[in-house]
Protein backbone atom coordinates (compact mmCIF):
# COMPACT_ATOMS: atom_id res chain seq x y z
CA UNK A 1 0.00 0.00 0.00
CA UNK A 2 1.28 3.46 -0.81
CA UNK A 3 0.30 6.97 0.24
CA UNK A 4 1.39 9.80 -2.02
CA UNK A 5 1.17 13.38 -0.82
CA UNK A 6 1.42 16.47 -2.98
CA UNK A 7 5.11 17.35 -3.13
CA UNK A 8 6.22 20.71 -1.74
CA UNK A 9 7.29 23.44 -4.09
CA UNK A 10 11.01 24.07 -4.53
CA UNK A 11 12.93 25.67 -1.69
CA UNK A 12 14.53 28.85 -3.02
CA UNK A 13 16.37 30.12 0.08
CA UNK A 14 18.77 28.62 2.59
CA UNK A 15 17.88 27.70 6.15
CA UNK A 16 20.08 30.59 7.29
CA UNK A 17 18.04 33.02 5.16
CA UNK A 18 14.79 31.68 6.63
CA UNK A 19 16.05 31.91 10.22
CA UNK A 20 17.21 35.48 9.57
CA UNK A 21 13.74 36.35 8.26
CA UNK A 22 12.23 35.05 11.49
CA UNK A 23 14.73 36.92 13.64
CA UNK A 24 14.09 40.18 11.77
CA UNK A 25 10.35 39.63 12.20
CA UNK A 26 10.62 38.77 15.93
CA UNK A 27 13.83 40.49 17.15
CA UNK A 28 12.46 40.94 20.70
CA UNK A 29 11.34 37.33 21.07
CA UNK A 30 13.22 35.59 23.87
CA UNK A 31 15.04 32.41 24.72
CA UNK A 32 15.37 31.69 28.43
CA UNK A 33 18.28 29.28 28.79
CA UNK A 34 17.99 27.98 32.30
CA UNK A 35 17.89 31.41 33.99
CA UNK A 36 19.65 33.49 31.32
CA UNK A 37 17.36 35.44 29.01
CA UNK A 38 18.46 36.52 25.53
CA UNK A 39 16.64 37.94 22.54
CA UNK A 40 16.52 36.46 19.06
CA UNK A 41 18.52 39.43 17.82
CA UNK A 42 21.31 38.68 20.32
CA UNK A 43 21.37 35.04 19.22
CA UNK A 44 21.98 36.09 15.62
CA UNK A 45 24.53 38.79 16.53
CA UNK A 46 26.63 36.34 18.56
CA UNK A 47 26.52 33.88 15.70
CA UNK A 48 27.69 36.64 13.31
CA UNK A 49 30.70 37.34 15.51
CA UNK A 50 31.66 33.65 15.49
CA UNK A 51 31.09 33.41 11.74
CA UNK A 52 33.67 36.14 11.26
CA UNK A 53 36.05 34.45 13.71
CA UNK A 54 35.73 31.15 11.86
CA UNK A 55 36.39 32.86 8.53
CA UNK A 56 39.50 34.50 9.93
CA UNK A 57 40.60 31.04 11.14
CA UNK A 58 40.47 29.79 7.54
CA UNK A 59 37.03 28.19 7.48
CA UNK A 60 35.34 28.20 4.07
CA UNK A 61 31.89 27.07 2.86
CA UNK A 62 31.71 23.29 2.85
CA UNK A 63 34.27 22.80 5.63
CA UNK A 64 33.16 20.53 8.48
CA UNK A 65 32.97 22.00 11.97
CA UNK A 66 32.56 19.40 14.73
CA UNK A 67 30.79 20.57 17.89
CA UNK A 68 31.03 18.50 21.04
CA UNK A 69 29.56 20.62 23.80
CA UNK A 70 27.02 20.07 26.54
CA UNK A 71 23.71 21.84 26.10
CA UNK A 72 24.66 25.53 26.09
CA UNK A 73 24.09 28.76 24.17
CA UNK A 74 27.58 28.54 22.68
CA UNK A 75 26.54 25.39 20.82
CA UNK A 76 23.68 27.31 19.21
CA UNK A 77 25.89 30.30 18.40
CA UNK A 78 28.42 28.12 16.57
CA UNK A 79 25.74 26.16 14.75
CA UNK A 80 24.08 29.35 13.47
CA UNK A 81 27.50 30.70 12.54
CA UNK A 82 28.00 27.63 10.34
CA UNK A 83 24.61 28.15 8.70
CA UNK A 84 25.55 31.77 7.98
CA UNK A 85 28.97 30.91 6.59
CA UNK A 86 28.00 27.80 4.65
CA UNK A 87 30.25 25.51 6.68
CA UNK A 88 28.82 22.21 7.90
CA UNK A 89 27.85 21.45 11.50
CA UNK A 90 28.86 18.00 12.74
CA UNK A 91 27.18 17.66 16.17
CA UNK A 92 28.73 15.08 18.50
CA UNK A 93 27.46 13.53 21.71
CA UNK A 94 29.28 15.24 24.63
CA UNK A 95 29.80 11.88 26.36
CA UNK A 96 31.89 10.35 23.55
CA UNK A 97 35.26 8.96 24.59
CA UNK A 98 38.60 9.98 23.08
CA UNK A 99 38.51 6.97 20.79
CA UNK A 100 35.02 7.86 19.55
CA UNK A 101 35.88 11.54 19.12
CA UNK A 102 38.96 10.60 17.11
CA UNK A 103 36.89 8.33 14.88
CA UNK A 104 34.33 11.03 14.05
CA UNK A 105 36.91 13.78 13.56
CA UNK A 106 38.87 11.52 11.22
CA UNK A 107 35.82 10.38 9.27
CA UNK A 108 34.36 13.87 8.83
CA UNK A 109 37.78 15.46 8.18
CA UNK A 110 36.69 18.30 10.43
CA UNK A 111 38.68 21.50 10.09
CA UNK A 112 37.59 22.85 13.49
CA UNK A 113 36.70 20.94 16.67
CA UNK A 114 34.70 22.89 19.27
CA UNK A 115 34.68 21.34 22.75
CA UNK A 116 34.97 21.86 26.46
CA UNK A 117 38.51 22.20 27.81
CA UNK A 118 38.33 18.63 29.13
CA UNK A 119 37.31 17.15 25.78
CA UNK A 120 39.80 19.37 23.96
CA UNK A 121 42.55 17.99 26.24
CA UNK A 122 41.44 14.41 25.47
CA UNK A 123 42.68 14.69 21.90
CA UNK A 124 45.76 16.79 22.65
CA UNK A 125 48.14 13.89 22.20
CA UNK A 126 46.71 12.88 18.82
CA UNK A 127 46.40 16.35 17.26
CA UNK A 128 49.49 15.79 15.07
CA UNK A 129 47.78 12.73 13.54
CA UNK A 130 44.69 14.74 12.56
CA UNK A 131 46.28 16.65 9.70
CA UNK A 132 42.98 18.09 8.47
CA UNK A 133 42.17 19.57 11.90
CA UNK A 134 43.46 23.13 11.93
CA UNK A 135 42.14 24.32 15.29
CA UNK A 136 40.43 23.22 18.47
CA UNK A 137 38.22 25.85 20.10
CA UNK A 138 37.89 25.37 23.85
CA UNK A 139 34.64 26.81 25.22
CA UNK A 140 35.14 27.78 28.84
CA UNK A 141 38.88 28.39 28.53
CA UNK A 142 40.32 31.88 28.76
CA UNK A 143 43.70 30.95 27.24
CA UNK A 144 45.09 28.58 24.61
CA UNK A 145 45.88 25.55 26.85
CA UNK A 146 49.55 25.66 25.86
CA UNK A 147 48.94 24.42 22.33
CA UNK A 148 49.08 26.64 19.26
CA UNK A 149 46.24 24.66 17.65
CA UNK A 150 43.91 25.30 20.60
CA UNK A 151 42.04 28.61 20.64
CA UNK A 152 40.16 30.01 23.61
CA UNK A 153 36.50 30.84 22.99
CA UNK A 154 36.84 34.10 24.93
CA UNK A 155 39.35 35.39 22.39
CA UNK A 156 37.02 34.66 19.46
CA UNK A 157 34.07 36.63 20.76
CA UNK A 158 36.13 39.81 20.61
CA UNK A 159 36.05 39.62 16.81
CA UNK A 160 34.08 42.32 15.00
CA UNK A 161 31.63 40.87 12.45
CA UNK A 162 31.57 42.11 8.87
CA UNK A 163 28.43 43.00 6.96
CA UNK A 164 28.97 40.14 4.52
CA UNK A 165 25.78 38.53 3.24
CA UNK A 166 24.80 34.90 3.70
CA UNK A 167 26.54 32.57 1.26
CA UNK A 168 24.80 29.20 1.66
CA UNK A 169 22.49 27.94 -1.08
CA UNK A 170 19.52 25.57 -0.63
CA UNK A 171 21.41 22.58 -2.08
CA UNK A 172 24.48 23.08 0.14
CA UNK A 173 25.05 20.59 2.94
CA UNK A 174 24.17 22.17 6.29
CA UNK A 175 24.74 19.28 8.70
CA UNK A 176 26.27 15.82 8.89
CA UNK A 177 24.34 13.79 11.44
CA UNK A 178 25.96 10.53 12.46
CA UNK A 179 23.39 7.80 12.84
CA UNK A 180 22.93 6.26 16.28
CA UNK A 181 24.66 3.08 15.20
CA UNK A 182 22.28 0.62 16.91
CA UNK A 183 23.10 -2.01 14.25
CA UNK A 184 26.69 -1.24 13.33
CA UNK A 185 29.14 1.50 12.37
CA UNK A 186 27.70 5.02 12.40
CA UNK A 187 27.12 6.67 9.02
CA UNK A 188 27.14 10.42 8.43
CA UNK A 189 23.82 11.51 6.93
CA UNK A 190 24.30 14.68 4.87
CA UNK A 191 21.36 17.07 5.19
CA UNK A 192 21.13 20.15 3.00
CA UNK A 193 19.60 23.51 3.84
CA UNK A 194 16.70 22.47 1.59
CA UNK A 195 16.25 19.16 3.44
CA UNK A 196 16.07 20.88 6.81
CA UNK A 197 13.89 23.79 5.74
CA UNK A 198 11.43 21.56 3.86
CA UNK A 199 10.95 19.46 6.98
CA UNK A 200 10.61 22.44 9.32
CA UNK A 201 7.95 24.00 7.09
CA UNK A 202 6.12 20.67 6.90
CA UNK A 203 6.03 20.38 10.69
CA UNK A 204 4.94 24.00 10.97
CA UNK A 205 1.84 23.15 8.93
CA UNK A 206 1.20 19.79 10.57
CA UNK A 207 1.56 20.87 14.18
CA UNK A 208 0.13 24.40 13.93
CA UNK A 209 3.22 26.19 15.24
CA UNK A 210 2.98 29.97 15.67
CA UNK A 211 4.63 32.93 17.38
CA UNK A 212 2.06 32.53 20.15
CA UNK A 213 3.56 29.19 21.19
CA UNK A 214 5.99 28.73 24.07
CA UNK A 215 8.25 25.70 23.72
CA UNK A 216 9.67 23.93 26.76
CA UNK A 217 12.95 22.49 25.46
CA UNK A 218 14.49 19.72 27.61
CA UNK A 219 16.15 17.60 24.89
CA UNK A 220 19.87 17.37 24.06
CA UNK A 221 20.88 19.53 21.11
CA UNK A 222 23.46 17.26 19.46
CA UNK A 223 20.56 15.20 18.09
CA UNK A 224 18.08 15.84 15.26
CA UNK A 225 15.15 15.85 17.72
CA UNK A 226 16.45 18.64 19.95
CA UNK A 227 18.35 20.71 17.37
CA UNK A 228 16.30 20.46 14.17
CA UNK A 229 12.75 19.57 15.19
CA UNK A 230 12.64 21.55 18.43
CA UNK A 231 15.10 24.47 18.15
CA UNK A 232 14.96 25.13 14.40
CA UNK A 233 11.21 24.60 14.41
CA UNK A 234 10.65 27.02 17.27
CA UNK A 235 12.81 29.81 15.80
CA UNK A 236 11.18 29.32 12.39
CA UNK A 237 7.78 29.94 14.00
CA UNK A 238 8.97 32.80 16.23
CA UNK A 239 8.20 30.94 19.46
CA UNK A 240 9.42 31.89 22.88
CA UNK A 241 11.76 29.09 24.04
CA UNK A 242 12.25 27.94 27.61
CA UNK A 243 15.42 25.86 27.44
CA UNK A 244 16.55 23.68 30.35
CA UNK A 245 20.03 22.16 30.56
CA UNK A 246 18.60 18.76 31.38
CA UNK A 247 15.30 17.04 32.07
CA UNK A 248 13.84 16.78 35.54
CA UNK A 249 10.17 15.75 35.98
CA UNK A 250 9.27 18.20 38.73
CA UNK A 251 11.19 21.05 37.08
CA UNK A 252 9.44 20.33 33.76
CA UNK A 253 5.96 20.51 35.28
CA UNK A 254 6.86 23.62 37.28
CA UNK A 255 8.25 25.35 34.15
CA UNK A 256 5.07 24.66 32.22
CA UNK A 257 3.02 26.23 34.99
CA UNK A 258 5.38 29.20 35.48
CA UNK A 259 5.93 30.10 31.81
CA UNK A 260 2.54 28.97 30.43
CA UNK A 261 4.24 26.66 27.95
CA UNK A 262 2.18 25.31 25.06
CA UNK A 263 4.47 22.75 23.37
CA UNK A 264 6.66 19.97 24.79
CA UNK A 265 8.79 17.45 22.88
CA UNK A 266 10.24 14.38 24.52
CA UNK A 267 11.33 10.78 24.14
CA UNK A 268 9.19 8.03 25.73
CA UNK A 269 11.52 7.78 28.74
CA UNK A 270 10.70 11.39 29.66
CA UNK A 271 6.96 10.72 29.56
CA UNK A 272 7.44 7.66 31.74
CA UNK A 273 9.34 9.78 34.28
CA UNK A 274 6.70 12.52 34.22
CA UNK A 275 4.18 9.89 35.27
CA UNK A 276 6.48 9.00 38.18
CA UNK A 277 6.65 12.61 39.41
CA UNK A 278 5.36 13.18 42.91
CA UNK A 279 1.77 14.45 42.83
CA UNK A 280 1.85 15.60 39.17
CA UNK A 281 -1.73 16.88 39.35
CA UNK A 282 -0.63 19.70 41.67
CA UNK A 283 0.63 21.65 38.63
CA UNK A 284 -1.57 23.78 36.40
CA UNK A 285 -0.90 22.59 32.86
CA UNK A 286 -3.91 24.23 31.19
CA UNK A 287 -1.65 26.21 28.83
CA UNK A 288 -0.38 23.05 27.10
CA UNK A 289 -1.76 22.28 23.66
CA UNK A 290 0.72 19.73 22.30
CA UNK A 291 2.80 16.90 23.79
CA UNK A 292 4.99 15.25 21.12
CA UNK A 293 6.88 11.96 21.47
CA UNK A 294 9.50 10.42 19.22
CA UNK A 295 13.00 8.94 18.79
CA UNK A 296 11.82 5.58 20.15
CA UNK A 297 8.50 3.66 20.30
CA UNK A 298 6.01 4.97 22.86
CA UNK A 299 4.75 2.08 25.04
CA UNK A 300 0.97 1.66 24.97
CA UNK A 301 0.85 1.72 28.77
CA UNK A 302 2.54 5.15 28.86
CA UNK A 303 0.20 6.49 26.15
CA UNK A 304 -2.87 5.37 28.13
CA UNK A 305 -1.62 6.35 31.58
CA UNK A 306 -0.53 9.83 30.42
CA UNK A 307 -4.02 10.53 29.14
CA UNK A 308 -5.51 9.36 32.45
CA UNK A 309 -3.19 11.45 34.62
CA UNK A 310 -2.74 14.62 32.56
CA UNK A 311 -5.82 14.62 30.36
CA UNK A 312 -3.78 14.99 27.16
CA UNK A 313 -3.23 12.58 24.27
CA UNK A 314 0.42 12.35 23.29
CA UNK A 315 1.13 12.93 19.59
CA UNK A 316 3.56 10.27 18.37
CA UNK A 317 5.62 10.72 15.22
CA UNK A 318 8.35 8.91 13.28
CA UNK A 319 11.61 10.26 11.93
CA UNK A 320 15.27 9.41 11.49
CA UNK A 321 18.63 11.14 11.10
CA UNK A 322 18.50 10.65 7.33
CA UNK A 323 15.18 12.48 6.86
CA UNK A 324 14.25 14.30 10.07
CA UNK A 325 10.45 13.77 10.37
CA UNK A 326 8.38 11.62 8.00
CA UNK A 327 5.09 10.69 9.63
CA UNK A 328 2.97 12.11 12.46
CA UNK A 329 -0.32 11.58 14.15
CA UNK A 330 -2.59 14.52 13.32
CA UNK A 331 -2.95 17.71 15.31
CA UNK A 332 -6.69 17.59 14.70
CA UNK A 333 -7.99 14.07 14.31
CA UNK A 334 -7.52 10.67 15.94
CA UNK A 335 -4.14 10.03 17.54
CA UNK A 336 -4.02 6.26 17.48
CA UNK A 337 -2.23 4.31 20.19
CA UNK A 338 0.65 2.34 18.74
CA UNK A 339 0.64 4.26 15.45
CA UNK A 340 3.14 6.89 14.34
CA UNK A 341 0.45 8.44 12.15
CA UNK A 342 0.14 9.68 8.58
CA UNK A 343 2.72 11.08 6.11
CA UNK A 344 3.61 14.72 6.68
CA UNK A 345 2.91 17.34 3.99
CA UNK A 346 5.42 16.90 1.18
CA UNK A 347 6.41 13.38 2.29
CA UNK A 348 5.43 10.14 0.55
CA UNK A 349 5.70 6.65 1.98
CA UNK A 350 5.32 3.17 0.57
CA UNK A 351 5.65 -0.31 2.03
CA UNK A 352 7.86 -2.59 -0.04
CA UNK A 353 8.16 -6.36 0.05
CA UNK A 354 11.36 -8.39 -0.47
CA UNK A 355 10.98 -8.03 -4.25
CA UNK A 356 10.61 -4.23 -3.82
CA UNK A 357 6.98 -4.25 -5.02
CA UNK A 358 4.18 -2.77 -2.88
CA UNK A 359 2.83 -5.15 -0.27
CA UNK A 360 -0.84 -6.07 -0.16
CA UNK A 361 -3.14 -3.77 1.89
CA UNK A 362 -2.56 -4.49 5.57
CA UNK A 363 0.64 -6.41 4.85
CA UNK A 364 3.98 -5.82 6.50
CA UNK A 365 6.73 -4.29 4.41
CA UNK A 366 9.81 -2.10 4.68
CA UNK A 367 8.95 1.60 5.00
CA UNK A 368 10.30 3.63 2.10
CA UNK A 369 10.27 7.45 2.14
CA UNK A 370 10.39 10.10 -0.59
CA UNK A 371 10.41 13.88 -0.25
CA UNK A 372 12.53 17.00 -0.11
CA UNK A 373 13.41 16.12 3.48
CA UNK A 374 15.40 13.03 2.40
CA UNK A 375 19.17 13.30 2.85
CA UNK A 376 21.69 13.86 0.08
CA UNK A 377 23.49 10.63 1.00
CA UNK A 378 26.03 9.24 3.45
CA UNK A 379 29.26 11.15 3.87
CA UNK A 380 32.08 9.42 1.95
CA UNK A 381 30.06 6.20 1.68
CA UNK A 382 28.87 5.95 -1.94
CA UNK A 383 28.23 2.21 -1.68
CA UNK A 384 26.10 2.61 1.45
CA UNK A 385 24.24 5.47 -0.23
CA UNK A 386 23.44 3.33 -3.26
CA UNK A 387 22.24 0.50 -0.99
CA UNK A 388 19.96 2.89 0.89
CA UNK A 389 18.10 4.17 -2.17
CA UNK A 390 15.87 2.74 -4.87
CA UNK A 391 15.50 5.62 -7.29
CA UNK A 392 14.04 8.53 -5.30
CA UNK A 393 12.96 6.25 -2.45
CA UNK A 394 14.99 5.92 0.77
CA UNK A 395 14.80 2.50 2.38
CA UNK A 396 14.41 3.22 6.09
CA UNK A 397 15.09 -0.29 7.37
CA UNK A 398 11.90 -0.08 9.46
CA UNK A 399 9.12 -2.62 9.02
CA UNK A 400 5.50 -1.57 9.29
CA UNK A 401 1.93 -1.83 8.05
CA UNK A 402 -0.91 0.61 7.41
CA UNK A 403 -4.48 0.32 8.61
CA UNK A 404 -7.51 1.06 6.46
CA UNK A 405 -7.18 4.80 7.17
CA UNK A 406 -3.51 4.90 6.16
CA UNK A 407 -2.05 5.17 9.67
CA UNK A 408 1.41 3.64 9.87
CA UNK A 409 2.34 1.11 12.56
CA UNK A 410 5.98 0.11 13.03
CA UNK A 411 6.73 -3.48 14.00
CA UNK A 412 10.52 -3.32 14.24
CA UNK A 413 13.71 -2.95 12.27
CA UNK A 414 14.27 -5.13 9.24
CA UNK A 415 17.59 -6.16 10.80
CA UNK A 416 15.77 -7.14 14.02
CA UNK A 417 13.37 -9.48 12.23
CA UNK A 418 13.80 -13.03 13.57
CA UNK A 419 13.56 -15.89 11.07
CA UNK A 420 13.17 -19.19 12.90
CA UNK A 421 12.56 -22.39 10.97
CA UNK A 422 11.67 -20.28 7.94
CA UNK A 423 8.99 -18.33 9.83
CA UNK A 424 9.11 -14.54 10.26
CA UNK A 425 8.75 -13.33 13.84
CA UNK A 426 8.33 -9.62 14.56
CA UNK A 427 9.84 -8.76 17.97
CA UNK A 428 7.31 -6.01 18.67
CA UNK A 429 4.43 -8.50 18.59
CA UNK A 430 6.09 -10.68 21.23
CA UNK A 431 7.15 -7.68 23.33
CA UNK A 432 3.58 -6.34 23.34
CA UNK A 433 2.33 -9.64 24.76
CA UNK A 434 5.00 -9.80 27.47
CA UNK A 435 4.34 -6.21 28.50
CA UNK A 436 0.69 -6.94 29.24
CA UNK A 437 1.93 -8.68 32.39
CA UNK A 438 1.35 -6.33 35.31
CA UNK A 439 4.77 -6.90 36.91
CA UNK A 440 6.74 -6.27 33.67
CA UNK A 441 8.33 -2.87 33.15
CA UNK A 442 9.74 -3.50 29.65
CA UNK A 443 11.09 -6.23 27.42
CA UNK A 444 13.32 -6.75 24.40
CA UNK A 445 12.95 -9.71 22.06
CA UNK A 446 15.85 -10.76 19.83
CA UNK A 447 16.99 -13.68 17.70
CA UNK A 448 20.25 -15.52 18.33
CA UNK A 449 21.92 -18.18 16.17
CA UNK A 450 20.62 -21.73 16.57
CA UNK A 451 21.88 -24.87 14.83
CA UNK A 452 18.41 -26.38 14.41
CA UNK A 453 16.21 -23.37 13.69
CA UNK A 454 18.68 -20.91 12.20
CA UNK A 455 17.61 -18.42 14.86
CA UNK A 456 15.73 -18.83 18.09
CA UNK A 457 13.67 -16.24 19.92
CA UNK A 458 14.77 -15.06 23.34
CA UNK A 459 13.30 -12.37 25.59
CA UNK A 460 15.10 -10.07 28.01
CA UNK A 461 12.67 -8.74 30.62
CA UNK A 462 12.88 -6.00 33.27
CA UNK A 463 10.39 -6.22 36.19
CA UNK A 464 8.77 -3.12 37.65
CA UNK A 465 10.41 -1.69 40.78
CA UNK A 466 9.68 -3.72 43.90
CA UNK A 467 7.92 -6.40 41.86
CA UNK A 468 9.03 -9.76 40.56
CA UNK A 469 8.15 -11.99 37.65
CA UNK A 470 9.50 -15.40 36.68
CA UNK A 471 10.32 -16.82 33.26
CA UNK A 472 7.65 -19.45 33.89
CA UNK A 473 4.96 -16.82 34.42
CA UNK A 474 5.99 -15.04 31.23
CA UNK A 475 6.05 -18.27 29.26
CA UNK A 476 2.53 -19.12 30.42
CA UNK A 477 1.18 -15.84 29.02
CA UNK A 478 3.07 -16.36 25.76
CA UNK A 479 1.65 -19.89 25.42
CA UNK A 480 -1.86 -18.49 25.73
CA UNK A 481 -1.45 -15.63 23.27
CA UNK A 482 1.24 -16.55 20.74
CA UNK A 483 1.74 -19.29 18.19
CA UNK A 484 4.34 -21.80 19.32
CA UNK A 485 7.00 -20.67 16.83
CA UNK A 486 6.79 -17.07 18.17
CA UNK A 487 7.26 -18.03 21.82
CA UNK A 488 10.65 -17.17 23.36
CA UNK A 489 12.78 -20.29 23.76
CA UNK A 490 14.60 -18.61 26.63
CA UNK A 491 13.58 -15.79 28.95
CA UNK A 492 16.09 -13.77 30.98
CA UNK A 493 15.23 -11.45 33.86
CA UNK A 494 17.47 -8.41 34.23
CA UNK A 495 17.42 -5.02 35.93
CA UNK A 496 18.29 -2.94 32.86
CA UNK A 497 18.15 -3.06 29.06
CA UNK A 498 20.92 -1.13 27.21
CA UNK A 499 19.81 1.98 25.32
CA UNK A 500 21.47 4.75 23.35
CA UNK A 501 21.27 8.39 24.37
CA UNK A 502 17.84 8.89 22.76
CA UNK A 503 16.26 5.87 24.43
CA UNK A 504 16.48 3.33 21.60
CA UNK A 505 17.16 -0.23 22.75
CA UNK A 506 20.55 -1.48 21.58
CA UNK A 507 19.54 -4.91 20.35
CA UNK A 508 22.95 -5.45 18.78
CA UNK A 509 24.44 -5.37 22.29
CA UNK A 510 21.80 -7.79 23.54
CA UNK A 511 22.55 -10.21 20.72
CA UNK A 512 26.23 -10.17 21.67
CA UNK A 513 25.47 -10.62 25.38
CA UNK A 514 23.00 -13.50 25.05
CA UNK A 515 24.24 -15.46 22.03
Amino acid sequence: MSIINVEQGGITISLADRILQSILKFPEQTIIFHDQEIKYSHLWDQASILRQALQESGVKPGDRIAIQLPKCLEFLYFHLANLQLGSITVPLNPTYTREEITCFLSDSKAKIFIATPDNAAKIGAILPMLAHLQHVIAVGASESLNNEKVLAYDSLIKTKPSSQGLTARPADTAMILYTSGTTGRSKGAMLSHENLLANIESLHMAWGHSENDILLHVLPIFHVHGLVVAFHGAVHAGMKIIMRKQFDPADTLACIEKHHCTVFMGVPTLYYRLLKAENPRQFNLDSMRLWISGSAPLPAAVFDRFKQVFGHTILERFGMSETCMNVSNPLNGPRKRGSVGLPLPGVSIRLAGPDESDVEPGGIGEVWVRGKNVMQGYWQMPDKTREAFSGEWLKTGDLGYQDEEGYLYLVGRAKDLVISGGMNIYPTEVEDVIETIEAVEESAVIGIPDDEWGEKVIAVVVPKPNQSVTPEEIDLVCRERLANYKRPKAIYITDKIPRNTMGKILKSQLRESYR
